[in-house]
């Protein structure tokens, strides 16, 4: 069975939110807002569809793409928890995400 209970999204995600948020803000007032209702319906979608995703990091780390913005959303499954280790975008270096200490 697929999905999960909980979610938590640990500060390191909640940092890297916050800072897409402030890009897009300050691209055109209102975008902020609406990445992070977008990001937030991904990452709260991972109730039903938890695990399903490729495993791509070496801790067993979970990668589920944004449905509306180039974000990837990485996470561990453990029993029926999802924790969310990072929000990134994905038009970033490879070399900056291996340099991630969260992943």
């Amino acid at each position: 069975m697929n999905g999960c209970e909980s979610i938590e999204i640990t500060q390191t995600a909640q940092d890297d939110l916050l800072a897409a948020y402030w890009f897009y803000e300050h691209q055109q007032a209102g975008i902020g807002a609406y990445f992070l209702n977008s990001l937030y319906a991904d990452i709260d979608a991972l109730q039903i569809s938890a695990g399903v995703h490729i495993k791509v990091q070496p801790n067993g780390a979970f990668r589920s793409l944004g449905s509306r913005f180039p974000f990837a959303i990485y996470y561990l499954l453990e029993g029926k928890k999802a924790t969310v280790l990072a929000v990134l975008d994905t038009r970033r270096s490879p070399e900056w995400l291996r340099e991630r200490p969260s992943l």
